[in-house]
């Protein structure tokens, strides 16, 4: 594996090592490589010719109050984790680079409608900051497909839209989430659980399964649905910040009794300090 910190130098070396045309996917990280990393990289393989993973913490879609200067950095075993899994390059740029004036002088992304919901409601200014980066890892990469995972649904979303609206010639490939064998979601972030906080983490997507399961049975009541399941997490010790059903295309919030075919739920909570973010489709 190659590693490269600026993209000219990175694309000059796919140029020399390849002749003819060539299909390039890229896997956007943040660092601190799990097996949910890893299956992004092997569908990578899977679709193109040669496969660049990045790695860049984003200081652009951290909040003032959030963990930027605690998120674990891990390269010496990410690298490991890439070499392993026959990765062609590594895109490893600095904040210098991707910010050369400064995140207050940068110019930013932003979909209102998309961000202002979820996620975004609690964490205003994050999805900006995961459009901006985006937009410059494709725009410096020039992958033909890039692939993300499903967990973070409404980022996935988001990032599908953006490039859809702008114009930006990249395929976007989702992956299922990625778990552990008791359910719960793999993160970067499950490092931050104390041993009992990791004991009832899975109950997240146990609840997310419960009304699934309902759903599928033929209860329409969602508003209810969304409330037991609030109710329940909290009782459980789950600081809940929101339990919705939408719909899994535009993430519109579904009314009761809604006919809606292609459903999502999701689901944010708290467990003491580390924030826990899942979600499950229905296609009926």
């Amino acid at each position: 594996m190659e590693i490269f910190s600026q993209a000219d130098i990175l694309w000059a070396d796919i140029e020399a090592n390849n002749d003819g045309p060539i299909k390039v996917a890229l896997v956007p990280t943040m660092g601190n490589l799990h097996a949910g990393h890893l299956q992004l990289v092997t569908r990578a393989r899977q679709v193109a010719d040669i496969v660049v993973a990045s790695i860049f913490v984003n200081p652009m879609q951290f909040g003032a109050t959030e963990d930027l200067d605690n998120y674990p950095r891990t390269l010496e075993e990410d690298i490991e984790k890439l070499n392993a899994e026959k990765t062609d390059y590594l895109f490893l740029p600095t904040v210098d680079i991707m910010y050369p004036d400064g995140l207050d002088n940068h110019t930013s992304i932003n979909n209102q409608y998309l961000t202002n919901m979820l996620c975004g409601i609690s964490r205003p200014t994050h999805f900006q900051g995961v459009c901006t980066v985006v937009c410059k890892l494709f725009n410096l990469v020039k992958p033909d497909i890039a692939v993300f995972g499903e967990k973070d649904f409404q980022q996935l979303t988001i990032v599908k839209k953006m490039v859809a609206d702008l114009c930006i010639p990249t395929e976007i490939i989702s992956v299922a989430t990625e778990r552990a064998e008791d359910g719960l979601a793999l993160s970067s972030r499950n490092n931050y659980l104390s041993n009992d906080e990791r004991q009832k983490a899975p109950q997240l997507y146990a609840a997310l399964q419960t009304a699934s399961r309902s759903i599928m049975t033929g209860d329409r009541n969602f508003s209810q649905l969304c409330q037991l399941a609030s109710e329940q997490l909290s009782q459980q010790g789950f600081d809940v910040d929101y339990f919705d059903i939408r719909d899994q295309h535009t993430l519109a919030l579904l009314d009761d009794g809604s006919s809606n075919k292609d459903i999502a739920i999701l689901a944010a909570a708290k467990l003491g300090v580390t924030r826990i973010l899942d979600n499950l489709k229905i296609s009926l």
